[in-house]
C-alpha cells in the first residue's frame, strides 16, 4: 500500500511522459517516418565528440579506484573549480570551488536547494507557465507553491502580481529562462524588476527571499538574444544547471548548483546543500561524467540544427494559421490552440500521428507545446499533417 503523500503524484502522473509512452506504441504501429512526437525535450543532436574522447580517455588511463570511487559529496574539486574558472570567463564572476555543488541534473539540483532552504508551510512563488514538476519538488520538503498567472501576450513575467503575492512566508522564487514551454528569454529588464521587488520584500519582511534560477537551456537561444546571469542583479540568487540540454546528455544526470558569496550565510548555505545532496539520496553527482564536464566545460552543442528547426517550425505553423510566439530559446514552441480546451485539439492532432503536450500540465491551458529538438526531417515531414490539422479549424 502506497503513502497518503504519494498518492497525488501517481494521479497526477506527467502528462509529458505518458505522451512519450503513447509515442513509442504509435511508432511501433505506423513506423518511426509517420509519427510526429514532439512531445519530449529529449535533444536530438548528438553530444560534442568531445565527450567520446574524454570518455574513451579516462576510462582507458585514469585509476579506475579514483574514477570510479567516492569523493566530496560536493563533487570532484577539480571539476567544480573548472566550471567556476569557466564562468567568470564567460559572465565577469568571482566563483571558486567551493561556491559549487555538483548534483544529479538540474531537477536533483533543485531539490538539493530546496532541502536546505525551505521550512514545511513556506511559499515558493513560481510564473505561469512553468514546469509543473515544480510544485512536486516543493511539496517534497512540505512547501506551498504559489502560482504567478501568465501574461499571454508577451509571456514575461507579470510582475505586478507578483509583487502581490510576495508574503512574510515567501521563501523563494524560481526562474527559468531561456523558457520552458515558451522559449522566452526573460529580459533585463524584467531581471532588474524581479530583484527590485525581491530586495523591497525581503526589507518589508525582515527575511531572506532566495531567487533560484533554473537554467538547463542556458546555452540555447537565437537571433543574438542574450541571458542575463541573474547573481549579478541579487545577491541572494542561487544557480541550478544541466548539462542535460546544452551537451545533449539528459540519461547521464550532470548538473551543478552555484551558491555565491553574496548569498546570506553563504557557507552555511554551501555546507548544508553539500548534505542535503547526500541524505537526498544522490550521495554524489555520477563520477565518471563529472572527470567529463571537468574536460569539456567550454564545449558545446550544433546551435545551428536547433534554429534551423525552430525556423521551419514556426514558419509552417503560422503559414497554417496557428499562432505562437516565436522563442529566442530552449527548443519549444508553445502554440495557442484554436480551441479553447487545448486536450480536444492535442487529441485531433493524433488523429494525423502528432504528439503535442497540452499547456494545462504547465498551468498555462489553451496553449500546447511542441518540442522540436527531433530530426529535422521529421518536421519538415510533419507539414502535410498540420496542414491537414489546421483545415479542421480554419
Amino acid at each position: 500500500m502506497i503513502s497518503e503523500k504519494m498518492k497525488p503524484f501517481v494521479q497526477n502522473n506527467s502528462a509529458i511522459r505518458a505522451m512519450f509512452e503513447e509515442g513509442n506504441k504509435l511508432r511501433a504501429k505506423y513506423g518511426a517516418d509517420k509519427v510526429f512526437d514532439f512531445s519530449l525535450g529529449n535533444p536530438n543532436v548528438p553530444a560534442p565528440e568531445c565527450v567520446k574522447e574524454a570518455i574513451i580517455d579516462l576510462v582507458t588511463n585514469e585509476d579506475p579506484v579514483l574514477l570510479h570511487g567516492y569523493m566530496s559529496n560536493a563533487g570532484f574539486e577539480d571539476v567544480r573549480e573548472s566550471i567556476a574558472q569557466s564562468l567568470n570567463r564567460r559572465f565577469g564572476t568571482k566563483f571558486a570551488a567551493k561556491n559549487l555543488i555538483m548534483t544529479v541534473g538540474a531537477a536533483s539540483g533543485l531539490n538539493v536547494i530546496l532541502k536546505t532552504i525551505l521550512n514545511p508551510g513556506e511559499e515558493v512563488i513560481v510564473f505561469a507557465p512553468y514546469f509543473l514538476e515544480y510544485g512536486s519538488y516543493v511539496r517534497n520538503y512540505d512547501g506551498v507553491l504559489v502560482e504567478v498567472t501568465p501574461d499571454t501576450t508577451t509571456f514575461q513575467p507579470n510582475l505586478k502580481e507578483f509583487e502581490e503575492k510576495i508574503t512574510a512566508k515567501t521563501r523563494a522564487v524560481i526562474v527559468n529562462t531561456p523558457h520552458n514551454p515558451t522559449g522566452v528569454v526573460y529580459s533585463e529588464e524584467t531581471i532588474k524588476s524581479i530583484a527590485a521587488i525581491m530586495e523591497k520584500k525581503q526589507k518589508e519582511f525582515d527575511n531572506v527571499i532566495y531567487l533560484i534560477s533554473d537554467e538547463p537551456y542556458r546555452e540555447l537561444v537565437y537571433d543574438g538574444a542574450v541571458v542575463p546571469y541573474l547573481t549579478k542583479y541579487y545577491d541572494n540568487t542561487v544557480v541550478g544547471y544541466s548539462y542535460s540540454k546544452s551537451l545533449s546528455l539528459p540519461g547521464e544526470r550532470i548538473g551543478y548548483l552555484v551558491i555565491p558569496d553574496e548569498v546570506d550565510n553563504s557557507a552555511e548555505v554551501i555546507g548544508a546543500a553539500a548534505i542535503a545532496n547526500r541524505i537526498n539520496g544522490s550521495v554524489n553527482a555520477p563520477s565518471l561524467i563529472q572527470k567529463v564536464i571537468g574536460r569539456c566545460v567550454d564545449a558545446e552543442v550544433d546551435i545551428a540544427y536547433y534554429d534551423r528547426n525552430r525556423k521551419t517550425l514556426y514558419e509552417g505553423l503560422t503559414e497554417c494559421g496557428f499562432t505562437c510566439v516565436k522563442p529566442e530559446g530552449a527548443f519549444y514552441l508553445f502554440v495557442k490552440s484554436p480551441v479553447e480546451n487545448e486536450k480536444e485539439f492535442c487529441e485531433a492532432a493524433k488523429k494525423y500521428n502528432i504528439l503535442m503536450v497540452p499547456g494545462s500540465s504547465f498551468a498555462c491551458p489553451g496553449y500546447v507545446r511542441l518540442a522540436y529538438c527531433v530530426s529535422y526531417e521529421n518536421i519538415v515531414n510533419s507539414m502535410a499533417s498540420f496542414k491537414e490539422l489546421a483545415k479542421e479549424y480554419f
